[in-house]
């Protein structure tokens, strides 16, 4: 099969929706979905060292500030430079974060003019499931989960600038609905009620509806035993992180109350600490302070 071709744009082999998404007014911000952070593990590898022609997305999507790290479309569209004129492969663990950053990844591998292949090690969700769309052949683990979802923003304002938030975000749904009909091979409807259910698919369900081509052996999926403890304590920073946000306190506030709990310390993934479980309770309080 030959690469098709738009116009002088060379894209990937199978003929992938593009999704078109403008910034969001200065009063919304997006977030990693808190559920899906609760049930990522940040241990989970690809078994084998990841040849050259491997691009690995295992962390939050866009920028982490808790971690500074996260897997940004600027590094992803470097990488695909790098390889150049050949097959890719995409090993997958995400429970998602910037939609826009997701967005800018589908639409860098959806350019790319050979084989895309998409390895879901252990959760693609939210804006890491976009990402997913733009393989053209996905693998998933059997113990593998993608989830699917309406675009999750922190809005502030007064309820003219909701409503201008609401109708921004209306096309973003509207985009992802396309991508994983056309994926599936169902009505956009059927995506709609999907995401609009906040809908999670595990590897065989995936499969069986179409978000997924075949299944992932297992021996191809390992787990790093440090790096999931590391992850449980950053992790629960960024649940509360989330939460607090529902509770619609701004970013900036957020992250100065959680600093002050964790003692000024934002780096929580750089080590467990003996104390993590009373970190952790603490943030949980405060979380519930301001829930309440």
């Amino acid at each position: 099969m030959q690469p098709r071709q738009t116009g002088a744009m060379i894209m990937s082999l199978r003929n992938l929706p593009e999704i078109k998404a403008e910034r969001l007014p200065s009063i919304c911000a997006f977030e990693p979905d808190a559920d899906a952070v609760e049930r990522w593990n940040a241990g989970i590898l690809a078994t084998k060292q990841s040849p050259e022609n491997t691009i690995s997305i295992l962390d939050i999507i866009g920028e982490d500030f808790w971690t500074g790290g996260g897997v940004t479309s600027k590094r992803v569209s470097a990488a695909l430079r790098a390889i150049g004129d050949q097959e890719v492969f995409v090993d997958l663990n995400s429970p998602g974060g910037d939609f826009f950053e997701g967005v800018a990844i589908y639409n860098a591998l959806r350019s790319h003019p050979k084989k895309v292949t998409i390895r879901i090690l252990g959760l693609a969700a939210s804006a890491a499931s976009v990402i997913a769309m733009a393989g053209d052949e996905i693998q998933i683990g059997k113990a593998g989960f993608l989830m699917v979802h309406n675009a999750w923003v922190v809005a502030i304002g007064n309820r003219h600038d909701l409503a201008e938030a609401a109708k921004t975000m209306e096309p973003f749904d509207d985009a992802m609905a396309t991508v994983y009909s056309d994926r599936a091979g169902v009505k956009k409807t059927k995506a709609a009620e999907w995401m609009d259910n906040e809908t999670w698919f595990n590897g065989e369900q995936a499969v069986a509806e179409g978000l997924a081509d075949s299944f992932l052996p297992a021996d191809q999926v390992s787990e790093d035993k440090t790096k999931a403890e590391a992850g449980k304590s950053v992790n629960a920073t960024r649940r509360v992180d989330a939460l607090l946000a529902k509770s619609g306190i701004p970013r900036n506030e957020r992250r100065s109350l959680i600093g002050e709990v964790k003692g000024g310390k934002h780096d929580a993934a750089a080590s467990v600490t003996q104390d993590a479980d009373d970190i952790n309770a603490a943030l949980g309080r405060l979380a519930n302070s301001f829930l309440k």
